[in-house]
């Protein structure tokens, strides 16, 4: 299924179907909070009215009426609690309905420091993710993520730390494209799983730790005394209250405290795995649940087709959402430990842990084998559904083409993602090839770094299968390559020149990789900010103009900018491999001005002199 270049037609504004959704959520928020108070007073009134009503039928001795009143009475307060339930699973839903519109509004308008940056995902080793701002404070890990399971921000992290192959891309792109329209549906996704906040651990250990032997397993004189034990307990009670039988019921219990003594450590360590991993289970549940059993929805892009044909195979034919519905009624079954006396008496009287030790085993055998896979599926969905949300608030935004090409980067009106102002300056850009270095000069805060974190950025963006900010878009597979925020590091007694120098080195590493004799690595595409600045211009000269000819003999090719006029003289000596480009200012009327566009040819016009008097530092000319 080919996806279209051209931008999708907008009929209405994001920002106007976000306003629009969160007045509606709270008025429905509002509307089901009046009905929530008014189910608890009705419940008050049927509690104290059925026990007044109880207590005058049995008071004048009509057992048989008061019974049959009692049981009427029960039956109408289950009633009346389902009732209520629902009610407050409605009032919490439009409540996070309207938090996750709330939350749209605030990331169109570039408040994003409420969401989660993702620092645990930084690795200053890693080629690229410090420095474009993919992690941390206004970051695109923060517009992006519209996950809410541990696994699902792990899955778009990947996403995000890793180009995809050009099919894969694709893929993602027709995933996201038919997800995209439909703002209802993909909201509803994240609002199901938000009901769940509990869902710090890690599933995959969950799913590891089912894969170990089972506890019954070798133990077969176990599996009766559960059944045995608890109906001995029930007769002994009987024949106590019957005036003999006291000392049996002793030796019972005492028998029952062995056993869950003895067994301590494997009911501890199953109740503390079964309740850490509740939440996640019922949160994954109720998400694949929308996916699997929309009678609405018939999927047509390939992956999604392929997600759901993953979850009927290992749920062996049957809906996953069912066989995950039983796993978490079985972690349920441990929740009686939040009530210490309740449990001691659960445990003294039916061994609970244990038979529930026993039920989560029992299910194991079904889908525990299975349970990564649909685990697995369920995150793909979160990363997914995040790029589907990104692509429909930014309408004016384009998918992007991929090229056959070697390292091309075409992009028309291409813009930073993270500067949200009205007034954002875009630019035109081209360059295809190996060998090929595009040179960037300019002045102080004319616009290169910001430039090159552009291009870094949306490249990113692309090759994780998200929409990119552009006009038109044209990309190769390539593994970008970033050194331009490299600071000393006192605890290492690393100078700032010595840091950018581990870091080319990295470069060189990673270019040498790359241009071996593995047809399928990626080429890499550097952007190098200000290169080698923390030296002298002779020096920073005679190195960069060394680094690029090593990598001009090796499958690389990119961006560097810089200060030194030198460097773009490159230009005529090495030419079909150098380019320059440039951004320039003016100095008008003691002010400053940047156009931020970029501009072929080298800079011929820089600002120092001029920062500096404007600071008040008198300079000879």
């Amino acid at each position: 299924m080919p996806i279209s270049n051209a931008v999708r037609p907008l009929t209405v504004a994001p920002s106007e179907v976000f306003t629009e959704n969160l007045a509606t959520h709270i008025a429905r928020e509002k509307y089901f909070a009046g009905r929530h108070q008014l189910g608890g007073w009705l419940r008050l009134l049927l509690f104290v009215g059925g026990a007044a009503g109880a207590w005058w039928l049995f008071s004048n001795e009509h057992i048989a009426p008061g019974i049959a009143f009692v049981l009427a009475i029960w039956v109408l307060f289950s009633i009346l609690v389902r009732w209520h339930s629902g009610i407050s699973y409605q009032r919490e839903h439009h409540r996070l309905l309207a938090r996750i519109n709330q939350d749209e509004l605030d990331r169109l308008a570039g408040k994003l420091s409420g969401f989660d940056p993702g620092l645990r995902y930084l690795d200053a080793q890693h080629p690229y993710a410090a420095d474009l701002d993919v992690f941390g404070e206004h970051s695109l890990f923060q517009l992006l993520n519209r996950a809410t399971t541990r696994l699902g921000h792990d899955w778009l992290a990947s996403w995000l730390l890793h180009p995809a192959k050009p099919a894969e891309v694709q893929a993602r792109q027709q995933a996201t494209t038919e997800l995209a329209p439909d703002v209802t549906w993909l909201q509803e996704w994240q609002a199901r799983a938000r009901h769940f906040p509990r869902q710090q651990a890690d599933p995959r250990e969950f799913s590891a730790w089912l894969a170990r032997p089972d506890f019954f397993a070798g133990k077969p004189w176990l599996k009766p005394l559960l059944v045995v034990l608890p109906l001995l307990v029930g007769a002994s009670i009987v024949a106590w209250l019957l005036n003999y039988g006291f000392y049996a019921l002793v030796a019972i219990q005492l028998v029952i405290g062995l056993l869950n003594g003895r067994m301590a450590a494997v009911r501890n360590e199953y109740a503390e795995q079964a309740t850490a991993m509740r939440d996640a289970l019922r949160a994954t549940q109720a998400q694949l649940a929308l996916f699997e059993q929309d009678p609405d929805r018939s999927w047509q892009a390939p992956r999604l087709q392929q997600l759901l044909a993953t979850l009927q195979q290992a749920s062996h034919g049957a809906a996953a959402t069912q066989r995950l519905g039983q796993l978490s009624n079985v972690a349920g079954l441990f929740r009686g430990r939040e009530h210490p006396l309740g449990a001691l008496l659960l445990n003294s009287l039916l061994l609970w842990d244990l038979h529930a030790v026993w039920q989560l085993e029992r299910w194991k055998r079904g889908l525990g084998s299975e349970l990564t896979t649909v685990l697995e599926v369920q995150a793909e969905l979160e990363a997914l559904v995040s790029l589907a949300g990104w692509q429909f608030a930014n309408p004016g935004y384009v998918v992007p083409e991929l090229s056959a090409e070697q390292l091309e980067v075409t992009a028309t009106e291409l813009g930073h993602p993270l500067i949200f102002s009205a007034t954002r300056i875009t630019n035109d850009f081209h360059t295809v090839g190996l060998a090929q270095t595009v040179v960037v000069t300019g002045s102080n805060m004319a616009g290169k770094s910001t430039f090159l974190r552009t291009l870094g950025l949306n490249m990113v963006l692309a090759l994780a299968g998200g929409v990119v900010c552009a006009r038109h878009f044209r990309v190769s597979p390539a593994q970008v390559f970033t050194a331009m925020r490299t600071q000393d590091n006192l605890a290492e007694s690393t100078s700032s020149f010595y840091a950018e120098l581990k870091r080319l080195r990295l470069l060189l590493d990673l270019s040498s990789q790359q241009s071996g004799t593995n047809d399928s690595a990626l080429p890499v595409f550097y952007l190098l900010d200000e290169i080698l600045k923390g030296t002298n211009s002779l020096d920073r000269h005679r190195g960069a103009r060394a680094l690029l000819r090593q990598l001009h003999q090796r499958r690389a090719g990119g961006l560097v900018s810089t200060h030194d006029l030198e460097l773009a003289a490159l230009e005529e000596e090495w030419p079909g491999q150098v380019r320059n480009f440039s951004f320039n200012s003016t100095f008008a009327n003691g002010q400053i001005h940047f156009d931020y566009h970029l501009t072929p040819g080298p800079c011929r016009s820089f600002n120092a002199s001029q920062l500096m008097q404007l600071m008040g530092i008198e300079v000879d000319y």
